[in-house]
């Protein structure tokens, strides 16, 4: 039979003081007893080997110090690609820096590449103070029904919301990024660049499109857009050519490695006939290519990191915090193509 657990009471036994003595030395206010009485009790706990319930504690406070992440899509890598991992990385940090535990939803089925929030994996968030949402198919009604709920999340890049629902985010500023990679052809004497990436209704493209168009409106160019979507690397290239552009900014930078070789079979240079510029560089080479691409690189750890701190300001006012829309500036790199 296992030995009974030690209780507040035991220790409070042991040093001859009250429980409740005991709980605000427990609590960090030890302040509010004397220095005498505070170490007899820190002597009992050491003697009788007391831990401590943090979840006891925490729901005597209002709070039980967990927060919940949640994907849209596995975070897990399963090839060479880790793109939630610096996210991750910087919730990981921020919780440890302000005390918090972290609990990843992992239960909701993944049905066509996307998991839903909804049914019993909604009510399951209860368990958290707060969640920290990312993903790249989020379902917008779901979250419009979880600010209707009064649920404290902040979503890990920019989203707007039919009907204008106020949803909290730390996102990158795309658009500064990309006008200042187009800024930087330009400087180079480009005149004639196209933009590169899908036609969807997503923040993070549309906000690369707009930088595009607005750098390239202020130097008096036309803008030149085509929907990777619908095209091959081979087709990218031909209306490169068709369309006498000397160079490209790719929203999506997996298509960098392909446009590049579709240049060369066209016997086009990288970047001496056709310079390519990534908009939102991976932290691995693209493809495994050594070559140093220019665009830029999404501060995904910050992001991360900003997003968790945000929840812990809507957890703990009352009031709505300053900014609830933060946008990280992105860093730009001039590389070989």
């Amino acid at each position: 039979m296992p030995p009974s657990r030690v209780t507040q009471a035991d220790v409070a036994r042991l040093a001859g003081v009250s429980q409740a003595t005991v709980s605000l030395v427990l609590n960090g206010e030890a302040e509010r007893v004397g220095a005498g009485t505070r170490q007899r009790v820190l002597d009992a706990i050491s003697r009788t080997g007391y831990s401590a319930n943090p979840v006891a504690q925490r729901l005597a406070r209002g709070r039980n110090g967990i927060v919940g992440v949640f994907a849209y899509e596995p975070v897990f890598p399963r090839g060479g690609g880790d793109f939630y991992h610096p996210f991750l990385v910087g919730i990981e940090t921020a919780a440890e820096r302000c005390g918090s535990d972290l609990l990843l939803f992992t239960s909701a089925p993944v049905e066509g590449g996307r998991r839903r929030l909804s049914g019993q994996v909604r009510s399951h968030l209860r368990v958290t103070d707060g969640c920290v949402l990312l993903g790249r198919a989020e379902d917008k009604a779901e979250l419009v029904e979880l600010i209707n709920d009064g649920f404290p999340f902040v979503f890990v890049g920019r989203r707007e919301l039919p009907g204008n629902a106020e949803l909290p985010y730390v996102g990158a500023d795309y658009v500064g990024a990309t006008r200042e990679v187009v800024e930087l052809l330009l400087g180079l004497g480009h005149e004639r660049i196209g933009f590169v990436g899908e036609t969807s209704g997503r923040e993070s493209l549309l906000d690369r499109l707009a930088g595009y168009r607005a750098a390239m409106r202020a130097a008096g160019l036309r803008p030149t857009s085509f929907d990777s979507a619908e095209l091959t690397a081979d087709e990218i290239v031909d209306l490169a050519a068709d369309n006498h552009l000397t160079g490209l900014v790719l929203a999506e930078s997996q298509l960098a490695g392909a446009v590049r070789d579709a240049a060369a079979a066209r016997g086009l240079d990288v970047p001496g006939d056709l310079s390519i510029a990534v908009l939102g560089q991976p932290e691995v080479p693209v493809a495994d290519d050594p070559l140093a691409w220019t665009g830029f690189r999404i501060p995904r750890e910050r992001m991360g990191e900003e997003a968790l701190n945000l929840l812990v300001e809507l957890i703990g006012s009352d009031t709505r915090p300053a900014e609830m829309h933060r946008l990280l500036p992105c860093r730009v790199e001039r590389g070989e193509s």
